[in-house]
């Protein structure tokens, strides 16, 4: 890509508590991205995951993205409000026989695998003690007052896309991730299905993105194929770790934005950081966002030069 082509980006946050460190790196790698390319921008708040949802962390989250001096274009519904659509692209997948309904537990699924194989998302991989349904069973749950997962059913075989950064990758997803859920008949709409259909119909033609969702492409994009989508390109950034090597927590300090704000930190500090972890600079010298959008157009390409190891921060 150049940078006078456009690009369509978006920024996520998901307000089930506050916005830290690795997320400010990535939001401003995101903008830094879209800008270079003369795009827009869209802001999507996440918020389908009801249960962790805080009802202070959406405010919070716009709040954190504007004192980094990141702007956006455009600001679409919560994803909440759009449970419709998403009913909508599974009732395609369901007439298609390439989702069935699940009822087993999490302990059922471990009590029924001989040699639990272990997924690269989320525990083991399902065996797929239901697969034979069809769509159509759901009704005989539904009558028995059963509860139940529509499992989305991936094809065999190795599927391969590219990453930006990290470039080719394949993995067949049947067997090392599984056949994974899309939605219940209670509660809303599971992420993968959600932000597919909404990434396809805000017309995102490139996702960046945190690298812990390396493995989900492969489910969003198997569910982009079901539905006979154009997928979008792709760029997964490292996440930003402790001096331990594990994921920031609150024994590495505290890390919220928010925290750094009531403190008196001025943005261009962690920019300037942000900037060098980047190696859009050699210094960690305080730094304004437009100042570093500046530097970035002026480096061709600049993206590919991101370390693909994680930023380990210090506190």
């Amino acid at each position: 890509m150049s940078c006078d082509q456009p690009v369509r980006g978006r920024l996520a946050p998901s307000p089930t508590g506050a916005q830290h460190l690795g997320n400010a790196r990535t939001f401003l790698i995101a903008w830094l991205h879209v800008r270079c390319f003369n795009g827009e921008l869209l802001l999507r708040v996440e918020d389908l995951d009801t249960p962790r949802t805080k009802s202070w962390a959406n405010e919070q989250a716009i709040d954190d993205l504007r004192w980094l001096g990141i702007d956006w274009d455009k600001t679409a519904p919560l994803q909440s409000s759009r449970t419709d659509r998403y009913l909508e692209a599974l009732e395609v997948l369901k007439q298609r026989e390439l989702v069935y309904p699940c009822t087993c537990s999490r302990t059922e699924i471990e009590a029924c695998s001989s040699a639990p194989h272990e997924s690269f998302l989320d525990g083991i991989v399902y065996p797929g003690n239901c697969a034979e349904r069809t769509a159509q069973a759901a009704q005989r749950l539904e009558a028995q007052g059963q509860r139940y997962a529509w499992r989305f059913r991936f094809s065999e075989g190795t599927k391969e896309w590219v990453d930006d950064l990290r470039g080719p990758q394949q993995l067949d997803a049947k067997v090392s991730l599984g056949d994974f859920i899309v939605a219940r008949n209670y509660g809303p709409p599971a992420y993968q299905l959600a932000v597919t259909v909404d990434d396809h119909e805000q017309q995102i033609n490139h996702v960046l993105r945190g690298d812990d969702l390396v493995y989900s492409t492969y489910r969003q994009l198997a569910i982009y194929q079901a539905l006979g989508w154009e997928s979008p390109g792709w760029l997964h950034v490292p996440l930003v770790v402790g001096p331990d090597g594990k994921r920031l927590a609150k024994r590495h300090g505290d890390s919220r934005l928010s925290y750094w704000r009531e403190q008196g930190m001025r943005p261009e500090q962690l920019i300037g950081s942000i900037a060098e972890s980047l190696r859009l600079t050699d210094t960690d010298a305080p730094l304004g966002a437009r100042e570093l959008l500046s530097i970035a157009q002026n480096k061709e390409h600049w993206w590919l030069d991101i370390p693909k190891s994680p930023w380990v921060f210090h506190q």
